[in-house]
């Protein structure tokens, strides 16, 4: 399994923001994550899939104007100010 860092941006100006917004959240969950509260439109994921079979599932439900960036976290090449509880989901799964 890996960890990857999911990132992206919903166009608000589309008459269906908050349903696109809920069925996106609800489409990612479907992964293990955790989250931190600063970071609005930031995930962390595992899974065993490529970081671009991660994008295309996570694209199914995204318009063509909004934005996705997946990326795998490798073990001792990662550095930032988190959550407690995220560096340590994180630091138990890489």
């Amino acid at each position: 399994m890996s960890v990857y860092m999911v990132t992206w941006n919903l166009n608000k100006e589309r008459g269906n923001y908050d349903q696109a917004r809920r069925a996106f959240i609800a489409h990612l969950e479907r992964y293990p994550n955790v989250k931190d509260s600063g970071l609005e439109t930031v995930r962390w994921v595992e899974s065993s899939a490529t970081p671009t079979q991660v994008n295309d599932d996570l694209k199914l439900k995204l318009d063509n104007n909004d934005r996705i960036f997946v990326t795998k976290v490798n073990k001792g090449e990662r550095g930032g100010w988190l959550e407690k509880n995220v560096w340590d989901w994180i630091n138990a799964r890489v």
